[in-house]
């Protein structure tokens, strides 16, 4: 089949690539649902983990690979294949933060976030940004995921079954329960 130049032209306009940037610690249903409804709306969606460099403390236990594991294992795992995963780490520099965004990957027109201050400085940068619908959040939310294990609480059922067989396997539960201890 030959595709002439106009086609590949509709083509490139009709490709629209998302950036949807979270922490994903851990990577949650409200994070999955997320993903699952855009996965549909957009020809890619690029996963920017962010605070990457940051692992082993209460608020950022695991590593990005860890979490990259778990999103890898879980979307495959549903067949959602549209996607990047690209480790995005803080430079605790708030004006220059879009910029170093940008020099990790720059291949997105549109960000998805529902973080008041990451979409305000997308939108400075002239970025078009959506907010996403939330998902039962004041249960699919880390910190409560997180606050749940070191209370040896139920959380399977806030996590995908991929991510939760891959907690227990790198030991994540201890690793939240000691560092909180700390």
């Amino acid at each position: 089949m030959i595709i002439d130049k106009y086609c590949i032209d509709i083509l490139i306009v009709f490709t629209m690539n998302a950036l949807y940037i979270g922490r994903f610690q851990p990577f949650h249903n409200g994070h999955f649902n997320v993903i699952k409804n855009l996965s549909k709306k957009y020809t890619k969606i690029i996963i920017g983990i962010g605070s990457s460099q940051y692992q082993d403390l209460k608020d950022n236990p695991f590593s990005a690979e860890e979490r990259k594991l778990m999103i890898d294992k879980t979307l495959k795992s549903t067949g959602i294949e549209n996607y990047e995963i690209v480790f995005i780490p803080d430079i605790h520099d708030p004006p220059n933060w879009v910029d170093h965004v940008l020099s990790v990957y720059s291949d997105f027109n549109i960000i998805i976030s529902n973080n008041d201050f990451t979409r305000e400085l997308f939108a400075k940068k002239g970025y078009p940004v959506e907010n996403t619908p939330y998902f039962k959040k004041d249960i699919y939310s880390g910190k409560v995921i997180r606050r749940r294990i070191e209370n040896n609480e139920t959380w399977i059922d806030l996590v995908p079954k991929q991510v939760f067989k891959t907690i227990v396997e790198i030991d994540g539960e201890n690793r939240i329960k000691r560092i909180q201890k700390q």
